[in-house]
């Protein structure tokens, strides 16, 4: 069996007892002894579960400490205080918002590693973010398993390996530019630059300049040479979203570069070889753009080697609950420090909504929630959203059901201070059905 990895900080004169001479062996420990270790260890490695151990911190080190254990949530915190601190309100604090548990020195090794084994066992049920787990090379960065989303993985897949254009399509919101990020870092330009250019967002009087570059002198302002952004993609991706609002006698230029992979800057007759692989991107259909004289059919042709269509959020619905979750974590940072999750209503709202401006929309509200909230849990109201008015038969009862043994389970959590043991007794279950039940609520410990 593989060791358990385990992140031991010791702050303060924590003497009392060696640490490593109390855990059971099948932990793998990492012993640090300041936050700055503490930090650079979590970012080299994944760690399920971390043991802070604590004596003589004055007021202002226990805020530093917060911050610590605020930027890394993920990780199953056990903490160890000195019995007449945990009374200080900074103590307190500390343990309700933070701790999976806590124990009081001296310490006593077989309820510790208990403890220890108990954290552990609730991280693999919560389970590392994918990011954290495999770097988002199984994901792609792209949140979810739902029939659409699992398709758009198995194409860029197949697109990265090649050289030739990709078009995206897509709704605005949708995903198109996260799309064009994991097109280049599964390609063999992983490690080369990515340039994202909008070209709706550059006034039309400085694209060109801005793509193609220009020489000192070419124009009144220009004392220097200047690399454009299709040289500043050499040997990585040059990304162009929003294509479609490319004036017309820029498609021109772009077209030659595409054909003869070579550019001109501005005031230069020298003709400059470019290796970058390009990715466009549109809301609108440049189809429809080409019937309108808006867009150049040979320019179509040129980008539309492999075409992708990343789908609408309200065509990957089954994707809303992961995506809420990976979300509320991603912006753990900007919350209200009470707020603990969704409630039941928030979750019908998020499901009921068409989602017009797709994940970007869903992100804005997520984060304005995490913000504005106060209470415990992100109500509908936060989210600005509508509860529908005609629940089927049955879903107002069952609603009412899970709402109250949701709150329940927070009432006991909260009035026992966190603690799992002494809130599973009160509320007659078992510690693994406690577990349980806070999975299937989204609540943490």
């Amino acid at each position: 069996m593989s060791l358990r990895k385990l992140l031991s900080v010791t702050l303060g004169n924590t003497s009392l007892l060696p640490i490593p001479f109390v855990l059971s062996s099948s932990w793998d420990l990492c012993a640090v002894n300041d936050l700055d270790a503490a930090r650079k260890a979590l970012k080299d490695h994944f760690y399920p579960v971390g043991l802070l151990l604590l004596n003589n911190i004055h007021t202002a080190g226990v805020v530093e400490v917060d911050a610590m254990l605020e930027g890394h949530q993920s990780v199953q915190w056990v903490g160890v205080f000195p019995a007449e601190m945990i009374k200080l309100p900074e103590y307190r604090a500390l343990s309700v918002q933070h701790l999976f548990d806590f124990h009081t020195w001296p310490i006593d090794p077989f309820r510790l590693n208990h403890t220890l084994g108990h954290a552990y066992g609730f991280a693999e049920l919560n389970g590392p973010a994918p990011e954290a787990a495999n770097g988002g090379k199984r994901d792609m960065g792209l949140v979810g398993q739902s029939a659409a989303i699992q398709h758009l993985r198995k194409q860029i897949a197949k697109v990265a390996h090649a050289s030739a254009p990709v078009l995206i399509w897509g709704e605005s919101g949708s995903g198109k530019e996260l799309t064009a990020h994991a097109i280049h870092n599964h390609s063999a330009r992983a490690q080369g630059p990515f340039i994202a250019v909008n070209c709706g967002s550059i006034p039309a009087n400085l694209i060109q300049s801005e793509l193609f570059g220009y020489e000192r002198g070419a124009f009144t302002g220009a004392t220097k040479d200047k690399r454009g952004l299709i040289e500043s993609a050499a040997g990585g991706t040059l990304f162009l979203d929003e294509i479609g609002d490319l004036p017309m006698e820029l498609q021109a230029n772009l077209l030659r570069f595409l054909q003869e992979r070579t550019i001109n800057r501005i005031g230069s007759s020298r003709s400059i070889e470019v290796d970058v692989r390009v990715i466009a991107a549109s809301h609108t259909r440049l189809a429809d753009a080409v019937r309108a004289d808006r867009f150049r059919e040979d320019l179509l042709y040129r980008l539309n080697v492999l075409p992708l269509t990343v789908p609408a959020l309200r065509e990957r619905k089954d994707d809303l609950d992961p995506l809420v979750e990976h979300f509320f974590k991603a912006f753990a940072h900007e919350r209200n420090p009470r707020l603990t999750g969704f409630s039941n209503r928030a979750m019908l709202a998020i499901k009921a909504h068409d989602w017009p401006g797709n994940v970007r929309e869903l992100i804005n509200r997520i984060r304005r929630a995490m913000v504005m909230a106060e209470g415990r849990l992100i109500t509908p109201e936060d989210l600005d959203l509508q509860v529908p008015n005609a629940l089927r038969n049955g879903d107002a009862l069952d609603e009412a059901r899970i709402r109250a043994e949701r709150d329940a389970i927070h009432f006991s959590l909260q009035g026992n201070g966190r603690n799992i043991t002494r809130a599973a007794r009160d509320l007659g279950v078992s510690r693994m059905t406690l577990y349980r039940l806070m999975e299937k609520h989204g609540i943490s410990p």
